[in-house]
């Protein structure tokens, strides 16, 4: 595998935690992990494969119209690259009992934003398993990236992680 760069946001909490236990089922040496406001777009061509994570917070905190909105900004910086020689996996977290009907809905932004960049997406993950009603992350029966739920599944995270990086290495 080659050069991977890790990003997420918002720092600290869960979203950095399940970065992290994907961060470690890699050697040190190919990974780098960021959160997104520390991580220089203008060095995305230093990577073969972008991996992003995030959570699915509410729609106010993917609106352009937010000043503190690092993935917005983020997603307008690379859509002015040419990344068609970049693969892109996600990996959002989301909450089935509370927010049953948006159950990862971040993964869904990160995949029509990628889209847009021609970046070869990757890392889709079956929805069986998982109990919530509706999901702008899914579409016939996967998720646009590996799907966690901290806050009512814990113990499956690490679980999924590595099953998710596996599915990477593969690729």
């Amino acid at each position: 595998m080659k050069k991977i760069a890790l990003l997420y946001w918002r720092k600290g909490g869960n979203i950095e935690k399940s970065a992290e236990i994907i961060y470690r089922q890699f050697d040190a040496e190919i990974i780098d992990l960021f959160a997104l406001d520390e991580f220089d777009a203008e060095k995305i061509y230093n990577y073969d494969l972008l991996i992003l994570g995030g959570s699915t917070v509410g729609a106010e905190n993917w609106e352009d119209a937010t000043n503190d909105n690092k993935w917005n900004k983020f997603f307008r910086t690379v859509q002015k690259l040419d990344l068609s020689n970049l693969t892109v996996a996600a990996f959002g977290l989301g909450d089935q009992v509370l927010y049953p009907d948006h159950f990862v809905d971040g993964l869904g932004v990160f995949y029509e934003e990628m889209a847009k960049t021609k970046a070869r997406i990757i890392g889709f993950w079956p929805t069986e398993g998982y109990q919530f009603t509706n999901s702008d992350g899914a579409h016939e029966g996967l998720f646009y990236g590996l799907a966690l739920d901290a806050d009512n599944e814990a113990e499956k995270t690490e679980g999924r992680a590595r099953k998710w990086v596996a599915q990477l290495k593969r690729r």
